[in-house]
């Protein structure tokens, strides 16, 4: 579903929308910018929802037939952004419950049901609230949290009271910890400037569940929406359970849309087909987002199939009418804003009686799980909360033509430690990933960042300063 873009200091479109995106590396030439009257606003006054929205649509329509406006280089006044870094904004834990019950079930189909529902439950800020842009990442700017929450989710299929002819690993050794709390570390950081592209790696050593990925987007401006893809290094969210022989599941991102703009009402609506698959198992999810209804009325509805492949990785069907029925394990159906249930088997879901429909999700109730950011005083320079800091208090503080000034300088120093590095000929190394970008999409933690997650799960916040800043 979306996905998110951490994107450079220098803005693009809408980044609370969505889902993944599409740049193609960089080959040293940029997307020619319009240029951009920046619209002043009185400090001490907030401009109401219609006055953000005139002059953020006054600015997208310059990038009508831009290809990618993602990977234009502009500054948006602060007046129309959200005062939180994207690198902090933008996770897939809303719920970090789902994603640590993933692995719970002993049958394979329990576990692709855990991965949906984690999948519905990751992106509430669209459910629950309105699309937002928040600050573009810099080079090398980096997050990290953690969560801390009770293992109390049950399995998908229910209670599990015995072995089942189709479990494929053994249980874990481990001892249980339903009920108790558990810990769930995330670290994210901009590993590249031109594409923008970020690494993620999210950890619960309790549960010995991971998951890992790349964020970047491309984004298309229509006249009336905006087009968000995911981009050539956005291969989707990995998840592995380690206690189950390192079964893996890959989650892809479909396309979704910002709209709104002539309604005064900005919305993400999702219209596209993604994947999850899971090679050691051979099952397969194809999801459909169907696209809004007649005269723009949003739908937000979603169906899908689970089946069993003879061989997932070489397994092409892409139509959920395309696939046999004999090969089918459930369905899928529901709205990912409301409710979403699974029947078992082949039989098309509105003939199934509402007795057998197992509910997977229901989002109503649902709101993002607070997270645990280090204090103040362990926070490096180049930390997100702390490297934005001066613009968010000047957000908060109503003090917009301050706040711009001070993103401005923030953006002016990254442009001014990118020509260094360039007359240099020096190349940018992440610190916590080991390449700025992986062809696969997964990417890996160096040393450095093996510990910083180690000290995550520790309660240690502290960390060493880097050898080098992008941005600073």
């Amino acid at each position: 579903m979306l996905g998110k873009d951490k994107k450079s200091s220098s803005e693009s479109p809408p980044n609370g929308t969505a889902m993944s995106t599409q740049s193609t590396p960089t080959s040293g030439k940029t997307t020619p910018t319009p240029s951009i009257k920046e619209e002043k606003i009185q400090d001490g006054k907030v401009p109401d929802d219609s006055s953000k929205l005139r002059t953020f649509l006054s600015i997208l329509k310059r990038f009508i037939g831009v290809t990618d406006i993602a990977a234009a280089r502009f500054s948006l006044p602060a007046q129309l952004m959200e005062p939180i870094p994207n690198l902090e904004y933008w996770h897939y834990l809303d719920r970090p419950e789902t994603f640590v019950a993933i692995g719970d079930s002993e049958e394979p189909l329990g576990r692709m049901l855990g991965c949906l529902r984690f999948w519905f439950t990751k992106d509430l800020k669209y459910v629950h609230g309105k699309p937002c842009k928040p600050y573009n990442s810099t080079l090398g700017e980096f997050f990290r949290c953690q969560w801390e929450i009770e293992d109390s989710v049950p399995s998908p299929l229910g209670e599990e009271t015995k072995a089942v002819s189709q479990q494929t690993v053994a249980a874990p050794a481990t001892g249980s910890t339903k009920g108790k709390p558990v810990k769930v570390s995330y670290i994210t950081e901009q590993t590249s400037h031109h594409p923008p592209v970020s690494a993620y790696y999210v950890d619960c050593p309790d549960k010995g569940i991971s998951a890992c990925g790349y964020d970047q987007l491309s984004a298309k401006f229509s006249g009336t929406s905006v087009k968000v893809t995911a981009g050539v290094y956005n291969k989707g969210i990995f998840v592995t359970l380690h206690q189950r022989d390192n079964e893996e599941y890959q989650m892809t991102h479909p396309t979704a849309y910002l709209g709104g703009f002539l309604r005064g009402n900005l919305y993400v609506t999702v219209a596209d087909t993604c994947y999850v698959t899971c090679p050691k198992t051979n099952l397969k999810v194809i999801l459909h987002y169907l696209e809004e209804g007649y005269f723009g009325k949003t739908q937000n509805k979603v169906e899908g199939v689970i089946y069993k492949c003879a061989d997932v990785e070489k397994d092409n069907t892409t139509r959920i009418k395309d696939v046999p029925d004999k090969d089918i394990l459930g369905r899928i159906e529901g709205v990912w804003t409301d409710r979403v249930y699974f029947t078992y088997g082949s039989a098309d879901f509105k003939k199934v009686p509402e007795k057998d429909r197992v509910l997977l999700v229901d989002v109503n109730p649902l709101r993002p799980v607070p997270k645990i950011c280090p204090p103040d005083e362990h926070q490096l320079p180049n930390e997100s909360q702390r490297f934005w800091n001066g613009v968010t208090e000047s957000i908060k503080a109503k003090q917009f033509n301050a706040a711009t000034s001070k993103k401005q300088e923030l953006e002016e120093r990254q442009r001014e430690r990118a020509a260094e590095r360039k007359a240099q000929q020096k190349e940018w190394q992440p610190r916590f990933f080991t390449q700025a970008t992986e062809t696969g999409g997964k990417p890996h933690l160096t040393e450095e960042g093996k510990a910083a997650m180690q000290g995550l799960h520790d309660g240690d916040w502290r960390i060493e300063l880097p050898a080098e800043f992008g941005a600073i």
